[in-house]
């Protein structure tokens, strides 16, 4: 039975800007294979100490807990030839694993020419009005600030949730937290995508907040990844491109694929725990130079003892 002076959990639900969250957290990072349910109910929420009347409240998620606010990537705008593929595998790897948990709301991507004044270097004072126009590729993602800021408004006027997580640091996001704090008693929480302090929260959002969250540690990403596999009938398998150095992986995937048979066997060896290299995986070990390097002279040590025993 609950204590009277124990508030009650607060019904929460966590609104995530995909392309803020990306470009603030996780672009040119190993940890785009990112488990957003345990980052949040794991890591985040637990972490948040909002206190009512002198007493902190608990958070808990309500069904779906996270909903997640992206769009598709353009193939004819994208930087690696398989940004899109790479993208759409995540999604269906969220799909799978958290399909009551975490619904993925699509906006999508416009690019169109357009026109922009470009900028002298030798004259970085002039106004834009007399520099010289240029034709350029307009990319914009449309819709993502709209889903989410509706979405969350909903929630709250429905009476859907006590407390709504808002993950952005856009601005767009400060009349809807307007309307929430003017027409509800829902706590707005605001987590600020960056890992490094350099993005500090903004002001308007700031001022709306019952709470911030300055940051995401890079522990906290790296602890918070999918496993490799999503199990199904076609099963969902993380891209190479997305740990931190594919190249490293290839060459001892590749070496230690010859002992076991086979990649998917040698991957399996590679995420255990090896007691021969002072009882670190593999996998984890090939994120550098050095690390690939000890890695791959154990397979070689052991492969030299094993052609020694067949002798």
């Amino acid at each position: 039975m609950q204590e009277a002076s124990t508030p009650a959990p607060l019904k929460t639900r966590v609104y995530i800007d995909g392309y803020n969250f990306y470009y603030g957290c996780l672009k040119g990072t190993p940890w785009k294979w990112l488990d957003l349910a345990v980052l949040f109910e794991k890591s985040i929420l637990p972490s948040i100490l909002y206190r009512q009347n002198g007493l902190i409240c608990q958070s808990a998620c309500i069904q779906p807990a996270i909903r997640y606010f992206t769009a598709n990537i353009l193939e004819k705008a994208a930087k690696a030839g398989d940004s899109v593929s790479s993208q759409e595998r995540y999604h269906t790897a969220l799909r799978k694993l958290y399909a009551d948990k975490i619904e993925v709301i699509k906006g999508y991507y416009a690019l169109n020419e357009a026109s922009a004044k470009q900028i002298d270097p030798n004259y970085p004072d002039v106004w834009p009005r007399d520099c010289p126009s240029v034709q350029v590729w307009k990319l914009e993602e449309k819709q993502s600030d709209v889903n989410l800021a509706l979405q969350a408004y909903h929630d709250a006027l429905t009476g859907a949730v006590d407390q709504v997580v808002l993950v952005t640091n856009d601005t767009d996001i400060a009349p809807a937290m307007d309307m929430i704090r003017r027409h509800t008693s829902v706590i707005i929480g605001l987590v600020v995508p960056t890992t490094d302090h350099k993005r500090i929260p903004n002001t308007e959002l700031a001022e709306r907040a019952h709470w911030i969250r300055t940051h995401i540690s890079r522990d906290e990403l790296a602890r918070s990844q999918l496993p490799r596999v999503i199990p199904g009938r076609r099963p969902t398998i993380k891209p190479m491109s997305w740990y931190a150095r594919p190249d490293l992986l290839t060459q001892v995937l590749d070496m230690a694929a010859a002992v076991t048979g086979s990649r998917g066997e040698a991957f399996k060896w590679m995420e255990k725990p090896n007691p021969w290299l002072e009882g670190q995986a593999p996998v984890d070990l090939v994120e550098t130079l050095e690390g690939a390097d000890r890695v791959m002279a154990y397979i070689r040590a052991w492969m030299a003892e094993q052609s020694e025993r067949g002798n």
